[in-house]
């Protein structure tokens, strides 16, 4: 599953590409979750996947120090 910031955005992103994505069951639809079907995904966008939802809950200064954004 990947993470995405609002509820709005997930809307969004299954219906922009619904070969991709699709909601959650419905117990975790409270989470700001979205399910991929992995064989539609090539490695660079599961890793862009993964590494956006790693940023969302992790601090700030771990995602900016990993990402090279560093003051």
């Amino acid at each position: 599953m990947a993470s995405v910031k609002s509820l709005d955005e997930r809307a969004a992103l299954v219906g922009a590409d619904p070969e991709k994505f699709f909601m959650p069951i419905p117990s975790d639809l409270r989470y700001n979750w979205v399910r991929a079907w992995l064989q539609a995904i090539d490695q660079t966008e599961m890793r862009e996947l993964v590494v956006d939802a790693w940023c969302m809950v992790v601090p700030k200064r771990v995602a900016a120090d990993y990402l090279g954004d560093r003051p």
